[in-house]
């Protein structure tokens, strides 16, 4: 076509102009979106996200464009279910959490089961989860089998330590059957509380809890009778409740080193991990669906699991 002379290129050098082709952050749209995802799991609403970030850009990303990121990480939900698992862990949690989600007839509570796993070298790691319509044998059945057969077998496990739910105790059998359990002593003692007058609950439960304080399982079952024979003739129920599951309840003292003892007696640490996902979901009402349950749920478990890594359980180095 020949040479072009004289041509006169426009300078934009108070930054005024916007090409109406390329959005104004296209140029880091990949920082800007993680920007986005992260501030959305923060516990951030899909509104306010607009809000905030509104002075980086220049404008305010819309509520769908939040929403739209954070629907991103549905893959890497997708991802997370399906990957393999080690079989190094030797100690097993499970627990479950209710949270509220619309449905077509309203809102209704779902529950996620979770599994949480502590290596002998004390690394930590959220490692399962699961939308279930409730905690029944069927839905902890189906779990367990998935966390077996993605590769953890149960080889080097010395227990698995649970709330003590009958349907969870029935699908242990199934699929984990030769793994002694730990029950959770928190969640017996409030069992245990349920039973007592307000009136002697303080007394009867500081008895009780001299019990898993015992240095050996020996002394805990002398401390137990010294406790029962207390408190039988007027508070039998309590003292029944406690008798029922003793056994369970005093695994953890033979089966692991003394320092482990205050980790592996209750499921504390994975209800420490469900406070991150409450503390996430506070400012909303309720789940639009389940798809954005597990996608936050994800972004909590893989912010927690990104934070213990390389940050070992100090009672666990300190022993080893």
């Amino acid at each position: 076509m020949g040479l072009i002379e004289h041509l006169r290129v426009p300078r934009d050098r108070e930054g005024c102009y916007q090409p109406g082709v390329i959005e104004r952050y296209q140029h880091s749209e990949e920082k800007v979106h993680y920007l986005i995802r992260e501030m959305f799991l923060a516990g951030v609403s899909t509104r306010r996200v607009g809000e905030v970030i509104a002075p980086i850009l220049g404008e305010a990303p819309s509520p769908q464009t939040v929403s739209r990121v954070a629907r991103s990480l549905d893959a890497e939900v997708s991802r997370f279910h399906r990957r393999p698992l080690n079989d190094g862990y030797c100690y097993l949690l499970l627990d479950g959490i209710s949270l509220k989600v619309k449905g077509a007839t309203g809102v209704k509570k779902h529950l996620v089961l979770c599994a949480y796993g502590i290596t002998p070298q004390g690394e930590r790691e959220i490692i399962s989860f699961r939308q279930a319509s409730a905690e029944s044998e069927a839905q902890w059945e189906a779990f367990l089998r998935d966390l077996y057969d993605r590769g953890l077998e149960g080889n080097g496990l010395a227990l698995i330590v649970s709330d003590g739910h009958p349907g969870l105790h029935r699908a242990l059998d199934t699929v984990y059957p030769y793994v002694p359990r730990q029950r959770c002593w928190v969640h017996k003692l409030r069992n245990v509380a349920a039973k007592l007058p307000r009136k002697v609950q303080e007394p009867c439960l500081k008895g009780a809890k001299e019990i898993y304080q015992a240095p050996t399982r020996r002394e805990a079952v002398a401390c137990f009778r010294k406790w029962a024979k207390e408190w039988h003739s007027s508070q039998p129920k309590a003292v029944s409740c406690l008798e029922a599951d003793l056994d369970e309840l005093l695994n953890f003292l033979p089966s692991c080193p003394r320092a482990y003892w205050r980790k592996i007696r209750t499921t504390n640490a994975i209800e420490r991990a469900f406070r991150e996902v409450r503390r996430r979901t506070r400012p909303m009402s309720c789940f639009q669906n389940t798809a954005s349950v597990d996608r936050t749920i994800y972004g909590v478990i893989n912010h927690l699991n990104s934070t213990w890594k390389d940050k070992p359980i100090p009672e666990f180095t300190r022993s080893s």
